[in-house]
């Protein structure tokens, strides 16, 4: 499976999607180190998505494969510390993790090595150690793409539907756990589709982890199993694309919208297409700043404006106008035309959201105005924990 991983991995480098702005400063200063503490490695999909975002950064830098320290395969535990350290004792100026459960470990290394900069992605509480000057927060709005790949899966949908080949539009979602980042992520797909097809509903199947390839691809037989003809994840593996892929050529009809990477080499009847993050976009910029003496910003994030999300190429399967319908909502969501969590899009036990200051670790704290939700505006993580109307969770 390795291998497999390895091909399809090093067809998405080769197809060069990921678009960044280069460094303003390209000499490469010699003595700048970056270590990058990572949860995975280049075969687990979420991980080599950040590995792509570095080796994009070192390039727009004019930096050496030396002046990138890896540490691969770091678990959330004291691991993570002893990395840090080990980086920072190595000479790195800048140290990123990229999981939620590195932030306490970076924390703690950040407390000790006061001249090196730390950056984490998808952390919630970096921001609110004031009393350290060199800890920041990041990620992207993924939840943009996520919504943009809900169109291309809806679009799908009303083909079917259209040609009479569905009659019940179920849909199905593997996720990795029922944490905020991934009800937002799986609530702006739900919300894409039911822009295209407003009879939709969706069940939501976890795995409890991050990368686990049977796990994935038993989680969606079991959607399959159930009647749902598309399958969504936020999981990092191929588990659940190849899994359609063999339901497809067992005669069902079914489909699926991946993650991280294009999923095409591994369904290429079924895949549609697959929202990534461009973590490029962040790391030159971050490079950039430390480099110059600077630091980035405290809670850092975009989206399609400033390249930092986007979608994998359409699969064949995709649905006549879909390229179409995808530019179109690129284009408002950039306007500020199209909120992704508009509250007159969705509803809570039958009703309209208009206020909702209980999110996890973040109470009090209003987190709707103006009609919408501002995901990923108070801090750069995700917030939005709220469970709408049309989607059941399965497990959790």
């Amino acid at each position: 499976m390795k291998k497999i991983l390895a091909i399809v991995l090093a067809a998405v480098m080769a197809f060069g999607v990921f678009a960044f702005a280069g460094c303003s400063d390209k000499t490469g200063k010699s003595d700048f180190k970056v270590g990058a503490i990572l949860l995975g490695d280049e075969n687990e999909g979420y991980t080599y998505a950040h590995i792509q975002g570095l080796e994009a950064a070192k390039e727009a830098c004019n930096l050496s494969d030396d002046q990138i320290i890896y540490k691969y395969n770091i678990p959330e535990d004291e691991q993570c510390y002893e990395a840090a350290v080990d980086l920072a004792e190595s000479g790195c100026k800048l140290i990123i993790a990229n999981s939620f459960g590195h932030e306490d470990y970076l924390i703690r290394a950040a407390k000790e090595y006061p001249d090196v900069v730390f950056c984490h992605a998808t952390g919630k509480t970096a921001a609110k150690h004031t009393e350290l000057s060199n800890i920041f927060n990041f990620f992207d709005c993924i939840y943009e793409a996520r919504y943009v790949s809900g169109i291309v899966a809806g679009m799908k949908l009303k083909e079917l539907m259209d040609e009479s080949k569905v009659t019940d539009p179920y849909i199905g979602y593997v996720g990795a756990y029922p944490y905020a980042e991934v009800v937002s992520g799986y609530t702006a797909f739900f919300l894409g589709i039911r822009s295209i097809v407003p009879e939709a509903h969706m069940d939501v199947q976890y795995t409890q982890e991050w990368f686990d390839i049977v796990k994935e691809r038993e989680a969606a037989n079991a959607l399959m199993a159930r009647g749902c003809v598309i399958i969504g994840q936020h999981a990092d593996s191929t588990g659940a694309p190849s899994a359609v892929q063999a339901k497809y050529e067992a005669g069902e009809t079914v489909f699926s919208v991946g993650y991280n990477i294009d999923m095409l080499s591994v369904a290429p009847d079924v895949a549609l297409t697959s929202p990534q993050n461009n973590w490029g976009a962040y790391y030159t910029y971050a490079f950039e700043q430390v480099m110059n003496g600077k630091k980035p910003e405290q809670d850092w994030c975009h989206g399609y404006s400033n390249n930092a999300v986007q979608l994998s190429p359409l699969g064949k399967a995709c649905a006549a106008g879909t390229q179409e319908a995808v530019d179109a909502a690129i284009e408002k969501i950039k306007s500020g035309e199209l909120k992704v969590f508009d509250c007159s899009t969705f509803t809570v036990n039958g009703e309209h959201l208009t206020s909702y200051d209980k999110s996890y670790g973040f109470e009090g704290t209003q987190l709707i105005w103006d009609g919408y939700f501002h995901e990923s505006e108070v801090i750069s993580a995700p917030l939005f924990d709220i469970r709408i109307d049309g989607i059941t969770e399965l497990s959790k």
